[in-house]
């Protein structure tokens, strides 16, 4: 991790040596650009970058490199988000090559949630490439400036890459050296899952830390505030991969239903502050699910703020 590879502001934020802090955005079910751009006010000053997801849990949305280059436009940074499932490598290498056309810098390779969990269930998923070979894929067409058939490129794209984590996942034994995995392919920076369970994310680091893995890639621990019991329950039923102990459960039944959202809060605020100290946590990527308006707040509260300029 010693040269610059993109034009990237995160990148800069987490050379630097910074928290970084991070926040996500999920495209409209249509083409309400007025309404994405009030979601986007929210977060602009209170995070280094923003993810936009890429038809998320299957569910039909604006795509992702629109909704990136809506972003730049408005004066901030996008995490172009892409799945696997929607392309084939013809598609995938196109948009790559379009984004940082467009003025976008970071990108997050993902597999993408099954289309039996959307709203296109009889919807054929294509898979050409997994999320492996599209960190390869990208990372090669940067820094060796060739495309995956090995043609060369006239103008390499130069992008922060992403991938993300779910250190949560069974088998939990394996977890740690899927993620080595990642970083092996290539990527710059990981984002994981949503944390819950405490306990078991800090075995995972002890983990990552021992292996020397935080030494090679900035890891951002995935941060989602519980508005409520019931989503609780239903992203413990309903998410894939999510863990959520009994414990939080308890304690958001614990107070009255006007003040769980309070309370799922200043968990995740404790969270922050934990990372702040926590070995080989880089940053805190803040997934407030159609909770934009929140992101001020909690950041302030969090004391991320002001965002440091580098």
């Amino acid at each position: 991790m010693d040269e610059y590879k993109s034009g990237s502001n995160l990148e800069k934020i987490l050379r630097a040596g910074h928290f970084a802090f991070t926040g996500e955005c999920g495209p409209p079910k249509g083409a309400n650009v007025e309404h994405l751009k009030e979601k986007f006010a929210h977060l602009k000053g209170m995070v280094d970058a923003v993810n936009i997801t890429d038809n998320q849990t299957a569910v039909v949305r604006m795509s992702s490199l629109a909704a990136s280059h809506l972003l730049v436009h408005e004066g901030m940074e996008p995490n172009f988000q892409m799945v696997c499932r929607d392309r084939n490598r013809l598609a995938i290498t196109s948009d790559i090559l379009g984004a940082h056309a467009l003025g976008i810098r970071n990108m997050l390779c993902l597999s993408g949630d099954h289309q039996s969990f959307g709203n296109h269930t009889q919807a054929k998923n294509v898979h050409d490439i997994d999320s492996m070979q599209l960190i390869r894929l990208v990372t090669n067409m940067r820094d060796k400036g060739r495309f995956m058939n090995d043609e060369e490129i006239d103008v390499p794209p130069r992008l922060f890459v992403g991938a993300a984590c779910n250190p949560f996942a069974d088998p939990f034994e394996y977890r740690v050296y899927r993620l080595a995995n990642k970083i092996t392919a290539g990527a710059d920076f990981i984002q994981t899952q949503c944390i819950f369970n405490m306990e078991k994310f800090r075995t995972f680091m002890h983990q990552a830390v021992d292996m020397g893995l935080t030494e090679k890639c900035y890891i951002l621990a995935g941060v989602t505030p519980m508005k409520n019991l019931g989503m609780a329950n239903f992203m413990a039923k309903f998410v894939p991969g999510m863990d959520i102990p009994d414990a939080l459960k308890k304690r958001l039944k614990g107070v009255e239903k006007a003040k769980q959202a309070e309370e799922g809060i200043r968990f995740a605020l404790e969270q922050i502050e934990e990372f702040k100290q926590m070995e080989g946590v880089a940053g805190v990527h803040l997934m407030a699910i159609e909770w934009e308006h929140k992101v001020p707040e909690i950041a302030e509260r969090a004391g991320v703020l002001p965002r440091p300029t580098v």
